[in-house]
């Protein structure tokens, strides 16, 4: 219930559970200082607000020397517009989700910024066309 509404009241959780409101929170508490709940957050509609493009790329290096990883890893962490960005098994790198304003926008991104990193080897890009599914819950038995 929390993962699909960050936002209820403990009594409204505590009623869905079965719980009276003390053990409710003190069961709450627990997932939060342990990490099962990571934090909360407002999901925002990124075309709402004029991030119409949703791209992901997959990024190849030419090696891994600790260099090359170093320097793409903090240009990562620094780009505003990667919202995700996973190290994967497999023919490529990393898998990178960017949001941009336009097509022009992340053409600038790719060939101004992520492409002239060091080590970057190829970058191979999908644009989403429309998104078909969206969740943050995850799939709890």
């Amino acid at each position: 219930m929390l993962q699909r509404n960050g936002r209820v009241s403990n009594q409204e959780l505590a009623e869905a559970v079965g719980l009276s409101a003390a053990p409710c929170w003190r069961r709450v508490r627990r997932l939060e200082e342990s990490g099962v709940v990571a934090g909360y957050t407002a999901l925002l509609d990124p075309g709402s607000v004029g991030l119409s493009i949703t791209a992901y790329a997959l990024v190849s290096l030419d090696n891994h020397h600790p260099a090359n990883v170093r320097a793409f890893d903090a240009f990562i962490a620094d780009r505003p517009e990667v919202l995700e960005c996973y190290s994967m098994t497999g023919q490529n790198d990393y898998l990178v989700k960017i949001v941009a304003p336009s097509i022009a926008a992340y053409d600038e991104f790719l060939s101004a910024h992520l492409l002239p990193i060091p080590g970057v080897r190829a970058v191979n890009s999908s644009i989403v066309l429309k998104r078909k599914k969206f969740t943050t819950a995850l799939p709890i038995p």
